[in-house]
């Protein structure tokens, strides 16, 4: 292998690894080389494959045991929505480029969402409760937190595992545009929630796509975007 230059070690020999496993299809708990064999094809020393095994490795995607050297782990999801949501070009986001990200990721996971509810009707509860909640919420926070947690479980019933990882663009984009949330209107983002797991339920993907996507973009008109 290609020498790596060693002005741009840690993110490029992070990179040379990932590239490694993919390249050669290896599954969680497959063996990788000993540090000293990786270190010699990556042209670097031994202490810095270490630094970029170890970052690997809070992100699970490596492993690292006594005895059984390196492994290829399986990705923690939640590490990664909590290095997702540290991320400041989130934060600092145009609002019309976080509404429109939550139409792509949310919208998109609908006929997921409609397929897996047909044979588990325990999802279409779980959101149905969620929303029900939403009726008995008396703070801003609270609608904040519930408001969260309906769209999060919307991105978990589609059982696209990765999306999660998405989940903080939920919660920032709510934190942000909270003063938008007038308690007047909070009547109708139930009613929506509700018209949406119910064509949800009723196999009508289409029409939650619409009402899903006029939810989302009434933030548009709130703020005078």
């Amino acid at each position: 292998m290609e020498a790596i230059d060693r002005t741009k070690l840690s993110d490029v020999v992070a990179d040379r690894l990932k590239s490694y496993i993919i390249e050669r299809g290896l599954k969680p708990g497959a063996r990788l080389p000993t540090e000293a064999q990786l270190a010699t094809s990556f042209g670097v020393s031994r202490l810095s494959l270490r630094e970029a095994t170890k970052a690997l490795g809070f992100l699970g995607m490596l492993d690292a045991k006594p005895g059984r050297g390196l492994t290829v782990g399986r990705v923690n999801m939640n590490r990664v929505t909590e290095c997702l949501g540290f991320h400041p070009g989130l934060h600092d986001a145009d609002p019309l480029v976080l509404i429109d990200t939550r139409v792509v990721i949310e919208v998109g996971v609908l006929q997921h969402v409609a397929r897996r509810m047909a044979s588990d009707a325990a999802i279409y509860e779980r959101l149905n409760d969620i929303n029900a909640k939403l009726r008995q919420a008396q703070t801003v926070q609270r609608w904040v937190d519930l408001d969260i947690e309906f769209h999060n479980g919307l991105l978990d019933a589609s059982g696209l595992t990765p999306l999660t990882a998405f989940a903080d663009v939920l919660s920032i984009f709510f934190r942000r545009f909270r003063e938008s949330v007038k308690k007047s209107e909070w009547s109708m983002g139930i009613a929506s929630h509700q018209a949406i797991i119910d064509e949800l339920r009723a196999g009508n993907v289409a029409a939650a796509e619409t009402r899903l996507r006029t939810h989302i973009e009434s933030h548009r008109h709130r703020m005078g975007l």
